[in-house]
């Protein structure tokens, strides 16, 4: 199983941001997007304004058809079904299985019956320093949405 199928563009965005050493927040820096939305529409999740996609393009040597498909509509969620053999995607899925129906169980017994949304959404990743080992903190923020009638 593929734990990321990349199109020829994302191969074509990664290498070049390789080759010219571009670390991703400088190119969330130059199109003035969170580094975790701009990665993820580079990977083909979400679209790029005609400027961001131009933008992006120039700095990483792309080409004007890669910056049009820069700006399609995408098809969201890439990831096969099963779990992801990635082991930084797996420990996700690993404690999703362990402390998703925790987390579900809490979100209903604070806000009621309804989810967190995944598109009115950010996230963030960080460092926190920590004297057994540097820890990674994820932050996901989603506006909750009530089942209705």
């Amino acid at each position: 199983m593929t734990d990321l199928p990349q199109s020829d563009l994302t191969r074509r965005v990664r290498l070049a941001r390789q080759a010219k050493g571009v670390p991703w927040a400088e190119l969330a820096g130059l199109i003035g997007r969170p580094p975790v939305w701009t990665v993820a529409a580079l990977f083909g999740q979400h679209a790029l304004s005609t400027a961001e996609a131009e933008a992006v393009a120039k700095a990483l040597g792309l080409s004007a058809d890669d910056a049009l498909e820069l700006q399609l509509q995408p098809y969201r969620g890439t990831l096969d079904g099963g779990a992801p053999s990635d082991p930084t995607l797996y420990r996700f899925y690993e404690a999703l299985s362990v402390y998703g129906p925790a987390i579900k169980e809490l979100i209903h017994e604070e806000f009621g019956d309804g989810i967190m949304s995944a598109i009115n959404f950010s996230l963030s990743v960080e460092r926190r320093p920590d004297p057994d080992g540097d820890r990674v903190v994820v932050t996901l923020d989603g506006k909750f949405l009530d089942y209705r009638w």
